[in-house]
């Protein structure tokens, strides 16, 4: 095997959810880059269908199609599911990316807050993938599983609520999930793993990355001096879902330029004389 045939999707089919910007489309560039037939859906159906142009305009080896979709709700992960069934018998990769954030001081953070975070980020995410087993495991082979990624962050890994409190505890809770389900999928050759992005140029984040000189200011707070780039994610996941990442399952990558590791001071070394 050739390290280009480690990275190969062609033929497979890929459901990217919010896949109308940040993450979502940078996965899905990926994806396509890659050979594969990736469907991209999220709330802003006409904003997918933009993605979706641009990037069957590359010329790459793949196509995408973009559609709306909302994993909000039980009814709309449930349309959501019927539209992915009308379009293909089989899925080889699901990457549950949806997600929302919510940022107040601690003495203000709403009850509100927690429902409709934990709804779309866990929830919808657990909803979706069950949903959609009957087609990932259509696809599955003992020598080639389904895949199922779900966006997580450093921000589930590491105590830093920094004002999104619901947001960070839902990623704790689709790490958790990750595990979990991949536990349970593995006989149905189906592996499960989760990216823990740091921070990314996104409508989520544009708060703090939305010019260059932001992004600097943030990226100076990060162990390896930058926000992640579209590559970063794109590798990420192509490595999980790709024929060299077959025997991986249960695993969360760290996407966040050393952010997972940070601890606290180093006490020991100040106290040297």
């Amino acid at each position: 095997m050739t390290p280009a045939n480690l990275f190969d999707l062609g033929g497979k089919i890929a459901l990217v959810t919010g896949g109308s910007s940040g993450i979502g489309e940078m996965a899905a560039e990926g994806l396509v880059r890659a050979g594969a037939r990736v469907l991209l859906a999220s709330r802003r159906g006409e904003a997918c269908e933009a993605v979706a142009a641009r990037l069957n305009a590359l010329g790459t080896p793949g196509q995408a199609e973009g559609f709306a979709g909302d994993v909000s709700t039980a009814e709309g992960v449930a349309a959501l599911a019927a539209q992915v069934q009308a379009r293909t018998g089989r899925l080889h990769i699901l990457f549950n990316n949806a997600g929302r954030s919510w940022g107040a001081p601690l003495s203000d953070f709403p009850h509100a807050a927690w429902e409709k975070v934990m709804s779309l980020n866990v929830a919808g995410l657990f909803e979706l993938t069950r949903s959609l087993l009957p087609l990932l495991r259509a696809a599955a082979t003992d020598d080639d599983p389904a895949r199922v990624v779900n966006t997580g962050s450093v921000m589930g890994e590491v105590p830093m609520g920094d004002d999104a409190y619901s947001y960070a505890a839902s990623k704790a809770a689709v790490h958790h999930l990750t595990r979990i389900l991949a536990k349970e999928l593995a006989a149905s050759r189906i592996t499960v793993n989760a990216l823990a992005p740091g921070p990314f140029v996104s409508k989520m984040t544009a708060f703090a990355t939305g010019d260059d000189e932001m992004r600097a200011r943030v990226g100076a707070q990060v162990p390896l001096g930058r926000v992640g780039r579209p590559e970063d994610i794109a590798a990420a996941l192509l490595y999980l879902c790709g024929p060299g990442g077959g025997y991986v399952t249960g695993a969360i990558l760290p996407v966040s330029g050393g952010i997972n590791v940070q601890t606290g001071p180093d006490i020991f070394a100040e106290g040297k004389p």
